[in-house]
């Protein structure tokens, strides 16, 4: 596959109103301008690497976030990433979290690499193209195929026609992809999806999985690699307070040898991990995402509409089977049966998945915007933190345990505009704005000094920067 060259990308500025911006940003048009900058500097041909030097390789849920971004500016571009991405789907239909570079220009020293996943050597399901990891990671994908289509759809005719060709070939592949969720990872059909790492939900470190990683405990003779994270992030002036600590790496690389132990095979990694869990937001993300591919199928007459249509009830039943009073939902430990209530950000997943009535969908914005969340006072800029500031377990600058994220922003805004929720995803969304018109599209942002963390610039940050900075 070829990339679409960025000659012929189009740049439009947002019709809503001018946002408030701190003294000094930039405006909606320089912030998308630096975005696409920013996006074209990670470019490598076929994809967009996630981050240069911390993350110099191809993953699922950034790509997927990134095509959303550059549908803005070239659908065929965007195509490019979701077809270079779904090329390494295992015969089994999962999308890796993972799809690893040719490792030029130091791109190689990325740990885990190829060798310690050895997915072709223990697994005859692993593509037999790039290596791969073999886990996966949120299926944001089916948004980013509805955006790429609606930016098509307004085009030339000539370019119209060959993105919805290549939507065509694609669609085989994104069938796969979602059966394989909806039948290898909810095999009880409870409308939860399973994890196996808590790298799959996306949310590596984050406070939910603190009581499911306590039983993972690596034998005293293991070795885990060297920790790549940190010697990258010391460079920025960051370092390990940014990042999980050497103990939850210590499991995550366990995690890795057992999968292996399994050869990757759903059945028996059901069996036998030491960490699997009911993921909530991954759910809530696969039924909005499903609901997206069926619109998507029935406006080009594809196969599959009434199965999708399936997965999206059944999924957004079993997110909303676990929420509270307030309509905040939880994860499920399957190890031990026990419901994991944390406040962190995956419980406003029913907020992308539907399924509340009227009053606690309400409810639970009340709670998104309220001093336990967007509401804090000490917030820099009003946006959700991973993790409230008032759970013990928040920590501002560690990753997923208290930092904002971008693409996290960006989901719940695309969730309360899908949930009925207009002004809500309106307040949202000039918050984010503002926090972006820095312009250095950060990995994550300290929530309570404004501070850029993490890597930097980040692809995915760059993409939701120039989704939400225009319209299509």
């Amino acid at each position: 596959m070829t990339a679409t060259p960025w000659a012929g990308a189009r740049i439009r500025p947002a019709q809503t109103g001018p946002a408030p911006r701190r003294r000094g940003a930039l405006t909606d048009m320089e912030t998308a301008a630096r975005a696409a900058y920013a996006l074209r500097g990670n470019d490598r041909g076929p994809h967009t690497v996630a981050a240069p030097g911390l993350y110099p390789h191809m993953w699922s849920w950034d790509a997927a976030f990134i095509a959303i971004g550059l549908a803005r500016l070239s659908p065929a571009r965007a195509l490019t990433e979701m077809e270079t991405l779904l090329a390494a789907q295992w015969r089994t239909g999962m999308v890796p979290h993972i799809v690893f570079s040719d490792g030029s220009d130091g791109e190689g020293s990325y740990e885990p690499g190829p060798a310690r996943w050895a997915c072709r050597d223990v697994c005859a399901d692993a593509p037999e193209g790039p290596a791969t990891s073999g886990l996966m990671q949120p299926p944001v994908h089916g948004a980013a195929i509805r955006r790429i289509l609606d930016a098509a759809l307004r085009a030339a005719p000539t370019e119209r026609r060959a993105a919805t060709d290549r939507i065509r070939a694609l669609w085989p592949a994104l069938l796969a992809w979602h059966r394989y969720l909806a039948d290898r990872r909810d095999p009880d059909r409870r409308g939860l999806l399973t994890i196996y790492h808590g790298w799959e939900s996306g949310l590596d470190n984050s406070p939910r999985w603190d009581a499911p990683y306590a039983a993972v405990v690596p034998p005293a003779a293991f070795t885990p690699f060297r920790r790549a994270d940190v010697h990258a992030l010391d460079a920025l002036g960051g370092g390990a307070a940014q990042r999980p600590t050497d103990l939850d790496y210590s499991r995550y690389q366990w995690l890795i040898e057992e999968l292996r132990e399994a050869r990757y095979d759903d059945a028996r990694a059901r069996e036998s991990l030491s960490f699997r869990v009911a993921d909530v937001l991954s759910s809530a993300i696969f039924a909005a995402a499903a609901e997206e591919l069926a619109t998507v199928a029935d406006e080009l007459a594809l196969p599959g509409v009434d199965e999708l249509i399936a997965h999206a009830d059944r999924f957004r039943r079993g997110v909303a089977a676990t929420t509270d009073d307030d309509g905040f939902a939880a994860d499920i430990d399957l190890r031990t049966g026990r419901t994991l209530r944390t406040r962190t950000v995956a419980g406003f997943a029913p907020l992308l998945s539907g399924g509340l009535e009227p009053a606690r969908r309400r409810r639970l914005v009340d709670t998104l915007f309220s001093p336990d969340w967007c509401g804090h006072p000490a917030l820099a800029t009003a946006l959700p933190p991973s993790t409230s500031p008032s759970s013990p377990a928040f920590d501002p600058a560690r990753y997923w345990r208290g930092p904002q994220w971008p693409p996290m922003t960006w989901l719940l805004i695309w969730g309360l505009e899908r949930s009925g929720e207009p002004e809500a995803a309106a307040v949202l969304r000039a918050s984010a704005l503002d926090q972006l018109s820095d312009g250095l599209f950060a990995e994550y942002y300290h929530p309570f000094t404004g501070e850029a963390l993490g890597a930097r610039p980040q692809s995915w940050t760059a993409a939701v920067a120039l989704d939400l900075a225009f319209t299509g």
